[in-house]
């Protein structure tokens, strides 16, 4: 059975105050459910990245209540003793540049957040080989970044996203600096992933071509979210 993973109840973002305060997000009201993938679209500047950051507990909201997984994180003020510690438990992140670290091999760059959570090493890299596995780069394990193909630096990504069990995926334009086919290539993998790990998946993205493979679009405009299913049969 779906559920809501992210409550988002009256969330806002204002930067400055003043003459010169600028509302980024604008009373936001959403639930993103488990197993589903959710577009944020939206022009440059538009609040799409300061949405996710705040989903994403890196990002301190204005005003309103925050929950992930039934757990209130936000109501005002941070109600979580330490932030880093939900991000590095619960959410997997994914962004336009890989950021794989590239004195370390493809393994190394997957078990990093594990055995920062305490995984012993061996635990860590069995579930990262399964991973890469899965992810259809197995056979890059003991490769150094260099040695990868954007496509495959990404599937990496999208390993080391996943080696904390994490229950949401925040991406932040996961395919933009991919050609069609490899992007395309991506977004069916988180797709996927969504549906079989049953993990909500929230996508910024500018690119319309991958709107068919979302469940639900939210497009946010001048700080506000509009929200719209995903129908393109």
């Amino acid at each position: 059975m779906k559920r809501p993973v992210i409550v988002l109840e009256n969330i806002q973002k204002t930067y400055g105050s003043g003459d010169s305060a600028v509302s980024a997000i604008k009373e936001a009201n959403v639930e993103i459910y488990s197993g589903e993938t959710v577009a944020l679209l939206g022009p440059s500047g538009s609040g799409k990245t300061t949405l996710i950051t705040m989903i994403g507990c890196i990002t301190e909201p204005s005003f309103g209540r925050l929950s992930l997984n039934n757990e209130v994180v936000y109501d005002g003020k941070w109600l979580v003793d330490d932030t880093r510690k939900v991000r590095r438990e619960q959410i997997g992140f994914i962004f336009q540049s890989h950021n794989l670290i590239p004195f370390l091999n493809v393994i190394e760059n997957v078990t990093l957040v594990s055995q920062m959570n305490g995984v012993p090493t061996r635990e860590a890299t069995k579930k990262g080989k399964e991973l890469l596995e899965y992810l259809g780069v197995g056979d890059k394990a003991d490769k150094m970044p260099s040695q990868l193909s954007g496509g495959q630096s990404q599937r990496v990504a999208i390993a080391r996203s996943l080696a904390n069990n994490p229950t949401i995926i925040l991406a932040d334009e996961p395919t933009a600096a991919l050609d069609g086919e490899r992007a395309l290539s991506v977004m069916e993998l988180l797709k996927k992933l969504a549906h079989e790990q049953n993990v909500a998946v929230v996508v910024v993205t500018h690119d319309e071509r991958m709107l068919p493979l979302f469940d639900r679009i939210l497009r946010v405009e001048d700080g506000r979210i509009n929200e719209q299913l995903a129908d393109f049969e």
